[in-house]
């Protein structure tokens, strides 16, 4: 483990005990739910890609890497302190735009970047912790600005929140990843 990626864990351990239902996780996402949430995605085809709840970045860092050059990536990060950490890894890259605002601003983002709709939509916000008004209306604005053959790809810990998810996707595809600390479900949703 690079010294880095130790600061990255004790500043997310920091953050999930100071605000645990916005941060949701004790540690980071390992690389293998990473490799998991981005392994069917259509990266020569994707234009416009969103990330909600990038935190420090592990499934960001995937995306940079893998997608094309003109494919504009929105990175949206609440937390200021990760947003800032998002800017230092990310905020040169080619295409990238980090935002320090909520998913809710999801429509005003795309707008602002001249793009009508997102082909993806990757989330690793903590659902299952946050207000139902809240997470009812960031699914409301993510089907409305997600493209028609469009996907959201979010990991969840536990399955508790899958009705929510059903009134808004008819097709959800779930796989287990094991290894992560704690074990994750991707669910894979097409409107």
């Amino acid at each position: 483990m690079s010294k880095g990626d130790a600061m990255n864990i004790l500043k997310f351990l920091v953050q999930y005990m100071s605000k645990p239902r916005t941060t949701g996780a004790v540690l980071p996402s390992s690389k293998y739910l990473a490799k998991k949430m981005v392994k069917n995605m259509d990266f020569a085809n994707a234009n416009c890609i969103v990330e909600y709840g990038a935190g420090t970045g592990v499934f960001t860092g995937y995306l940079v890497d893998q997608k094309k050059p003109e494919t504009i990536l929105i990175v949206f990060e609440k937390n200021p302190d990760f947003y800032q950490l998002l800017l230092q890894y990310y905020g040169n890259a080619e295409n990238v735009h980090i935002t320090n605002d909520s998913a809710t601003e999801v429509g005003m983002h795309l707008k602002k970047y001249k793009q009508k709709k997102a082909d993806y939509i990757l989330s690793g916000l903590p659902f299952a912790s946050l207000p139902k008004n809240m997470s009812e209306n960031i699914l409301t604005k993510t089907k409305k600005h997600l493209s028609e053959k469009g996907e959201l790809i979010l990991f969840q810990y536990t399955l508790i929140k899958m009705e929510l998810l059903k009134k808004y996707f008819t097709e959800i595809k779930i796989e287990r990843e094991w290894r992560n600390v704690p074990p994750a479900y991707v669910l894979r949703c097409k409107i």
